[in-house]
């Protein structure tokens, strides 16, 4: 074998190890790294579950033109058992506490790139982070087939599971050493519609309750949506709000990021949730970018917006999260 056959077979291996398979295929069922466990939020039946399609999946985006900062991102499929999972701090835990909804059009889940990659980043900061590995496809309030209709399913299955885990995050708030006043979320995308859903929604739950976790408040304390989706309306007049999140002067406060040149989901979306939470009166702070895209996540890049986390950081401090 020649030394180039080498070098790509090194290269091969390299990348395997670190991806966990060959690009773009089927990996099984997602699990965190060691140390941190998955725990299922129903214990028992799921309400209001979907017919099985398929066991769930875990892949690798293998188009280079799906790739973020010149790295590949794992995507999860066909999840109707929604889990949960807990990063602690290591040091200087702040009693602050994020639960984070990963995007992918209510389709999929960037499980890494708005997941497991942003709790790296919360838990360095003191602030214990909660991936939720949601039901998906179509568990958002409304989605689009081909001929751009609107279909709404039978049952907000994602804001159940939202509202759930905000539950169980408080009832185990004295063992997990959180604070169950500094309990915010963190949505990207389509999880950013999560977060505009459970700022909303969190009288009532959308399901029987089900135990002690139930009965505990699902209201966020912060929300920080990172180029949101499913916020406006579909008719002629601009900047209308969708119905199905009502925004009064009860919903937390948020904090937005937003690039200009958002060609997937667009500025209007956050600009019209913007314009709402300022009507009712919620503190909110918006950050706009010029450029940046769509799905950038928190992979570092040569662009400004590259440094949003690090103006969250300020944001919680002034509203009393952070120390």
């Amino acid at each position: 074998m020649g030394c180039a056959m080498w070098k790509r077979l090194v290269v091969l291996v390299i990348w395997v190890a670190a991806w966990g398979g060959m690009p773009g295929a089927a990996q099984g069922v997602w699990q965190p790294l060691a140390g941190h466990v998955q725990m299922a939020i129903w214990p028992g039946a799921v309400p209001d579950a979907r017919a099985e399609t398929g066991a769930e999946v875990l892949k690798t985006a293998s188009d280079p033109k799906d790739q973020v900062a010149g790295r590949q991102w794992l995507s999860v499929e066909q999840v109707s058992r929604p889990t949960m999972t807990v990063y602690s701090p290591k040091s200087g835990n702040t009693g602050a506490a994020v639960v984070v909804f990963p995007g992918g059009g209510y389709s999929v889940l960037a499980i890494d790139l708005e997941g497991t990659e942003v709790c790296d980043w919360l838990t360095s900061r003191g602030i214990t982070c909660v991936v939720l590995k949601y039901r998906v496809p179509d568990s958002g309030p409304a989605y689009h087939n081909d001929c751009h209709c609107n279909i709404r399913p039978k049952a907000q299955t994602a804001l159940q599971d939202a509202q759930r885990t905000m539950g169980l995050v408080r009832l185990h708030a004295a063992e997990w050493h959180i604070d169950p006043h500094k309990v915010g979320v963190m949505g990207f995308s389509a999880g950013g519609h999560m977060v505009a859903n459970i700022s909303t929604h969190f009288e009532r739950r959308a399901y029987a309750p089900v135990d002690a976790a139930d009965k505990l408040s699902c209201r966020p304390d912060f929300a920080v949506a990172v180029y949101p989706g499913h916020m406006t309306e579909h008719t002629t007049r601009e900047f209308e709000l969708n119905p199905e999140v009502p925004v009064t002067a009860k919903t937390p406060p948020t904090f937005l990021v937003q690039a200009e040149d958002d060609h997937v989901d667009g500025v209007k979306q956050s600009l019209t949730y913007y314009i709402a939470l300022m009507k009712a009166g919620v503190p909110v702070e918006m950050h706009l970018y010029a450029q940046g895209g769509h799905a950038f996540g928190l992979r570092r890049t040569k662009l400004p917006i590259t440094h949003w986390p690090e103006l969250v950081e300020v944001w919680l401090r002034t509203i009393g999260v952070m120390g």
